[in-house]
């Protein structure tokens, strides 16, 4: 008899794929290492190449990168159908993976989650933290499940919108301008300007464009975390979303800025694919939960 591909084959290669290796694949199937090594080589015998190169971290061949995107199908699908069943029978069940930008993760997630886990509480959400730019990304490699997703455009038929976000700048609380409602981008010319590289560029290069003030940062920062210590060290300020807020030290305070300027924050689930049923059930207890979301207002 003719082997072929299953779905604990498949499994496998998503899960080490996903992972970077063979004992973090086994850990996250619960399973043993040597399981995912015999369902990846069974695999390859099937298909008669190698799917993986052993390396550190592991990651696809050519075939394993054509392959990968139907691995993900397969999988999700085998999922859906099982939580489909579980619905069926009294309640969402599974894992959904989700991806949102730092400040998300920071500032609205952790309501979200705790709503989520009451209405769910046999559904496990799993948290992926990324840029603005990986996210849209992850969602349509099938990557992730759902993402929340800056300034979609256009916004994906079922998503929900959770608001505005509103940038504001991070100042040291001994600032002149700390006390201030807002603060005006023309008032920040003789500081050095401290750059966050996480996505939120544009949105800042705009308020300087609206203003007629020249964007001269002084230094760019990808990391959030790092760029925050050091305006608390006093390099320099900055501007960064509302939803950063937790974050902050108590000697940092965020001003609004002026002109204002935003970014909108959408919840959804793939473009290309069906969504599955963990999916839309989050959504639809979003739609109850928060009807009117707005983050970032007021903070």
């Amino acid at each position: 008899m003719t082997s072929e591909v299953n779905l604990a084959q498949l499994r496998a290669l998503v899960a080490v794929a996903d992972a970077g290796g063979f004992g973090a694949a086994a850990a996250e199937l619960g399973v043993s290492q040597s399981a995912v090594s015999h369902a990846v080589a069974a695999l390859e015998r099937v298909l008669g190449a190698p799917v993986l190169h052993r390396s550190a971290p592991a990651r696809p061949t050519p075939l394993g990168e054509r392959i990968l995107p139907h691995a993900r199908t397969a999988v999700a699908s085998a999922a859906a159908v099982r939580t489909i069943a579980a619905h069926h029978s009294g309640g969402l069940t599974g894992t959904v993976r989700l991806a949102a930008p730092t400040t998300v993760c920071q500032g609205l997630l952790p309501g979200l989650l705790r709503d989520w886990r009451a209405a769910h509480p046999r559904l496990t959400v799993r948290v992926f933290e990324g840029e603005d730019h990986e996210l849209g990304v992850w969602l349509e490699a099938g990557t992730v499940d759902a993402a929340v997703l800056v300034d979609a455009d256009p916004v994906p038929p079922g998503a929900v919108a959770l608001g505005a976000d509103s940038m504001h700048v991070l100042l040291r609380r001994d600032h002149p301008l700390a006390g201030e409602p807002a603060v005006d981008v023309a008032d920040l010319e003789d500081d050095d300007f401290l750059l966050s590289e996480g996505g939120c560029e544009r949105h800042i290069r705009d308020a300087y464009r609206r203003a007629g003030v020249r964007f001269a940062p002084r230094h760019r920062i990808r990391d959030l975390n790092t760029l925050i210590g050091m305006v608390h060290a006093g390099v320099g300020v900055s501007a960064i979303p509302a939803l950063a807020q937790p974050m902050l030290p108590p000697d940092c305070v965020l001003v609004p800025i002026h002109p204002p300027t935003h970014r909108t924050l959408t919840l959804t689930g793939p473009s290309g694919r069906p969504w599955t049923p963990t999916v839309t059930g989050l959504l639809t207890t979003l739609h109850a939960t928060h009807p009117t979301p707005t983050p970032g207002r007021g903070a």
